[in-house]
């Protein structure tokens, strides 16, 4: 029941303005709440976000954000706002960009912005997101502050005027409250930003804001940490934050801090196997890591541009590249024979590597369809002529593909049993696919198990192998989507890893009831390849990280 209790201080008229600013589609996007220091400006916003963020409020009024910016900088505000918003915005910019990409109503509350540590950068930002059609922000600032913001012709409301206050309820509150206290900043504790068993130890977002006011490098430890930030401020152990930081730390730092933070990362349930970052040279950084996929003992790795890169699974050394394409890639994979498999960002899947059977003699007469493999393609693509691709995936035994209907459609590599199946799997797209061919003992004498695992924009994980009905029950199960997800058989036993949108990696072991271990790069997941060896390999915009188990 989407019931709320009267507002403190007497702001029943406030709040009931508020409630109808929210429900008018009309209205002015932005919402600033002014008036002087001890005026019941926060009290107000905290009964907003109280009631706007419980399960059952209704879709018109519901908060999805809040951050309380005194103290606070664009980029600490724009990482409160991605962990609430199951994004994983590591930069003012990538919050925008990500809520641009999903259309949905989203209302941010940001209180307190003339106490901000810079609060014109922090207005820049509120700007930017206003320039999204489906966002709302409520702003709270003195009448003196927030300028820029009136000037957009937002609906104002300033608590100093009779209108929006029951005058004698607010009598009786104002007589309840305690002098104000002084709000004279307090100087931040010294951190050695040199040190990095001192960063990892510190308060992570005082060192955060230590970090941003420094102009220094420090060693490389600044530019790694204002990266990976998204989740060095969220973590709880420092030697998770030492891993986290060593991940983000380029080949130019200070050439004693790798060893000293695996050394501090040692009670973390992962070792960093290597790591490639942007404007590495040596070797060389392989580009913003868009698709990812394993063939042999090498790594597939396509950027952005579509260029795929070949590096050696056990230390990311270059080992060439493939013919260049001019399509952008949006996921590959290898087929049993080395072929490399591309689904384009326009859903159509292509042959990038690897040579097609060619024909001689007496079968090139008698047959002059397409070899198998190619023929396999065709069929594949005149599925997704009607619906694009979204998702691809490949073992030794299947084929698979996903659409933006949330089907999946599998496809045998042999020619024995069912050539062809397909099941609708989420409610919404497919976001990846991953594939595995799970063995049996030899004396069984039978094929391998082929099985798939699907991720959707639902936030669900299923699992299905094509020679059975799918799952009813989904594997794992988040208010966030799924961006990746990679298969494989390791040392360890099967696995399954998992990339969800708000920068969480889970890596399941499947034959065990162990909880999955987790990593988050602090950078949105872009791609996942689990190797033969175990080694589980992350792909972002800014690296290419390696983890293997402790």
């Amino acid at each position: 029941m989407d019931h709320w209790s009267r507002p403190a201080a007497g702001r029943e008229p406030a709040a009931a303005a508020l409630l109808s600013w929210l429900a008018d589609p009309a209205a002015p996007r932005l919402c600033l709440v002014t008036g002087g220091a001890g005026g019941g400006k926060s009290t107000l916003l905290a009964w907003l976000v109280g009631h706007g963020t419980r399960p059952d409020t209704r879709a018109e009024r519901r908060v999805h954000g809040f951050v309380p910016l005194a103290g606070q900088s664009a980029l600490t505000a724009t990482w409160t706002l991605a962990r609430q918003l199951s994004v994983a915005a590591h930069t003012p910019g990538g919050l925008v960009a990500a809520l641009a990409a999903d259309g949905r109503r989203t209302v941010l509350v940001l209180p307190d912005l003339h106490a901000a540590d810079d609060p014109e950068t922090v207005s820049e930002l509120a700007l930017a997101l206003l320039d999204l059609d489906h966002v709302r922000l409520v702003v709270e600032t003195r009448p003196d502050a927030g300028a820029r913001l009136r000037a957009t012709g937002a609906a104002a409301m300033n608590l100093d005027e009779d209108q929006w206050t029951d005058p004698r309820r607010y009598a009786e509150w104002a007589a309840r409250q305690t002098p104000e206290q002084s709000t004279t900043e307090i100087p931040l504790p010294a951190v050695d930003l040199d040190d990095p068993a001192a960063i990892c130890a510190a308060d992570p977002w005082q060192v955060t804001r230590l970090f941003e006011r420094s102009g220094g490098s420090h060693g490389g430890l600044r530019e790694a940490w204002l990266r990976a930030g998204l989740s060095l401020t969220d973590a709880r152990d420092p030697s998770v934050r030492a891993l986290t930081l060593l991940s983000a730390l380029g080949d130019a730092a200070d050439p004693r801090h790798p060893e000293t933070l695996a050394a501090l990362a040692s009670g973390s349930a992962w070792r960093l196997a290597w790591r490639r970052v942007r404007d590495d040279v040596r070797p060389p950084w392989p580009g913003p890591a868009r698709a990812v996929a394993v063939r042999g003992g090498q790594l597939l790795v396509a950027d952005h541009q579509g260029t795929v890169r070949l590096l050696d699974e056990r230390d990311a050394t270059p080992a060439g590249r493939l013919p260049r394409s001019s399509d952008r890639i949006r996921a590959l994979a290898a087929a049993p024979e080395g072929e490399v498999l591309a689904l384009d960002t326009e859903g159509i899947l292509r042959l990038r590597a690897g040579a097609v059977r060619e024909r001689k003699g007496l079968e090139a007469l008698l047959d002059d369809g397409p070899a198998p493999l190619e023929g396999l393609l065709e069929r594949a693509n005149a599925r997704l002529k009607e619906h694009p691709g979204t998702a691809l995936a490949a073992s030794g035994t299947v084929l698979a593909t996903g659409d933006a209907t949330g089907k999946v459609h599998a496809f045998s590599l042999s020619l024995e049993g069912d050539t062809e199946r397909d099941a609708v799997l989420h409610e919404g797209p497919v976001t990846a696919l991953a594939a595995l061919d799970l063995p049996v003992p030899p004396e069984t004498e039978g094929r391998a198990i082929p099985l798939l695992y699907s991720g959707g924009l639902d936030g669900r994980v299923r699992a299905w192998s094509p020679r059975a009905d799918p799952l009813g029950t989904p594997l794992a199960a988040r208010a966030c989507p799924v961006t990746a997800l990679a298969a494989g058989v390791t040392p360890d036993g099967p696995v399954l890893a998992v990339a969800w949108s708000d920068g969480l990696v889970e890596h399941h072991t499947l034959d065990s009831d162990a909880p999955p271990r987790t990593f988050h790069p602090g950078l949105a997941v872009r791609a996942l390849a689990v190797t033969g060896s175990g080694l589980l390999v992350i792909g972002t915009d800014e690296s290419l990280i390696a983890l293997s188990a402790a």
